[in-house]
């Protein structure tokens, strides 16, 4: 009897302290430096480029922007006023890494905020040298650039509709407006564009139309049989090039898409993901393989004379903010014209230099190493060509050629085919209102910072971007003599300190857990009784395992420091 109240008594007491609970709340330092190094290679896949300098001093580019809502919060009431603030790809890991942020991707003239009065001196530039103490970090308080130009995306909101944008719950794709205009001029500044909002359709009757398509499909579809696969779904990702803005989505957070660690389940709700963002278009909306750029009707309204270039070469017809008007258009519209009036229906076998190809939510691009020779093997002699544009006479304007502009008063959007720029017109009437376009004139680059080095597979470390280790070493040799010899006295005596706190755990076989390591950090004070204390209760815990039986479990996952 007594010795069934024992083991009783026995198994109702807790376990603090056993091995079993050690080891799963504790790791090696082989295990730890491992996963530091892992983390840091997920870190340079999702964040390829280095973020060591601030692009500020290089003036105003089209380059990636992200606007900090934790610095720059904006009102509950989008009439109030707002102070908008836009920080490069460095500053935005560099010095606002830890904030919320809003990814808003290519902006044209556009210098960095950060560090100046547009942001709070709380978040300070750490990468641009302050001129008081001449050292890097601690820039605030400079004056910005008056030639910044904001919109509402710097709060958070896209296209017409005002909506805020919520990367967990958007589906589909945004478009980018190649942004004739300013917010000032009556234009959308660049902004983010939903199809359906283009069309006319609110975005309430865009998810009703397909649900209703989604349920007269399931309708059409014949009920799976029990314990049958019936449809086998492949799941590829692919990378859009770094320099594409146009048909990329913005989103509040970088992801980093590593494949580490990833089993069916993962794999079969990515499937699911890819399958409810690849949503069909609205009726009217152009299919996104038919063009490269387009046109929002604000910025068309906002500078009329591009109305003319509707449904001329490298143009496609107008889509009206009046879905009803789009659809009944369609019908009867043909998809271009020809100088003498006659309407010209693509076919397929036409699309001689198109490529067959596409990448996600980016349009195809031709090869431009092809040849004028190797383009046109294998075309049939029935095969039309394109129009091929003709070095024009400056007292000739192209749009005389071609149909007038639409008379419809309903404002409307403009779509571009790649090769628009080939038929814009450049006569001495036209050329005065393109030349405050120059995105129209000549393709726009994007600023992009360095690539980051690959380094080894393990994480090797790449400029900017290394393993804490080695960018710890790379700042300690930079440091003069007298603070170097200072520093590595301190990293001695902090090493000794550690090491007798380990010591304990080392001959008696515990595992270190993050607890005990937590509490020896709070203890340390610089003396020997602080040491004391901690190492004394890694003795007590094993002596309370060897009360309780639990000494025999001899693993040692932590062998000494």
């Amino acid at each position: 009897m007594a010795d069934s109240q024992s083991t009783n008594m026995s198994e109702s007491r807790p376990r603090t302290g056993s091995m079993s609970q050690a080891s799963e709340n504790s790791q090696t330092a082989a295990e730890f430096i491992r996963e530091q190094l892992s983390l840091e290679a997920e870190a340079r896949e999702a964040l390829p480029y280095q973020f060591d300098t601030c692009t500020r001093d290089l003036g105003a580019i089209r380059q990636a922007l992200f606007s900090c809502l934790t610095c720059n919060p904006p009102p509950i009431n989008p009439a109030d006023p707002y102070v908008a603030a836009g920080v490069c790809y460095s500053c935005s890991i560099s010095c606002h890494g830890e904030h919320t942020l809003v990814e808003l991707f290519g902006k044209r003239s556009f210098v960095c905020d950060c560090g100046t009065t547009r942001l709070p001196e709380t978040s300070p530039c750490t990468l641009r040298i302050n001129a008081e103490i001449g050292q890097k970090g601690g820039v605030i308080a400079e004056e910005p650039t008056a030639g910044n130009k904001y919109n509402q995306n710097f709060r958070n909101t896209f296209c017409g509709c005002k909506e805020d944008y919520d990367p967990h719950q958007e589906k589909g794709t945004m478009f980018q407006c190649l942004g004739l205009g300013t917010t000032e001029d009556g234009g959308c500044g660049e902004d983010w564009w939903h199809p359906e909002c283009v069309v006319g359709l609110t975005r309430e009757e865009y998810k009703k139309s397909i649900e209703k398509l989604k349920a007269e499909e399931a309708d059409r579809t014949p009920k799976k049989a029990a314990n049958r696969i019936t449809k086998e779904v492949s799941v590829t990702r692919e990378e859009t090039p770094a320099n594409e803005y146009s048909e990329r989505r913005p989103s509040i957070v970088t992801a980093i898409a590593a494949g580490n660690g990833v089993d069916g389940n993962d794999i079969a709700a990515d499937g699911e993901d890819e399958e409810d963002d690849d949503l069909p278009p609205p009726p009217g909306f152009p299919n996104e393989d038919d063009f490269e750029h387009f046109i929002c009707y604000k910025c068309v309204e906002a500078f009329p004379w591009i109305k003319r270039y509707a449904s001329t070469p490298g143009f496609l017809p107008p889509v009206y903010i009046d879905a009803a008007k789009n659809v009944s258009d369609t019908k009867g519209t043909p998809s271009s014209i020809t100088p003498n009036g006659e309407s010209k229906k693509r076919k397929a076998e036409d699309d001689v230099d198109e490529p067959t190809e596409s990448t996600p939510m980016a349009p195809p691009k031709r090869q431009k190493s092809e040849g004028p020779v190797s383009a046109l093997v294998g075309i049939p002699e029935t095969t039309t060509l394109p129009l091929a544009p003709k070095k024009q006479n400056s007292s000739t304007c192209k749009l005389d050629l071609f149909a007038l502009t639409p008379t419809s008063t309903t404002p409307f959007s403009l779509f571009l085919k790649p090769d628009f720029r080939d038929y814009i017109c450049r006569c001495a009437n036209c050329f005065p209102s393109l030349k405050p376009h120059p995105q129209l004139l000549e393709e726009e680059d994007t600023y992009e910072p360095p690539i980051s080095e690959d380094g080894d597979p393990n994480g090797a470390p790449s400029v900017g971007t290394g393993s804490l280790l080695d960018r710890g070493e790379a700042a300690f040799s930079n440091m003069d003599r007298v603070r170097a010899i200072e520093g590595a006295m301190v990293y001695a005596h902090l090493k000794e300190k550690v090491k007798n706190f380990l010591q304990p755990f080392a001959e008696s076989g515990q595992a270190v857990g993050a607890e005990d390591i937590k509490a020896y950090f709070e203890k340390l004070r610089g003396d020997e009784k602080g040491i004391e204390e901690a190492a004394g209760g890694a003795k007590k815990n094993r002596k309370d395992q060897d009360r309780n039986g639990d000494g025999e479990d001899n693993r040692k996952e932590q062998s000494g420091y």
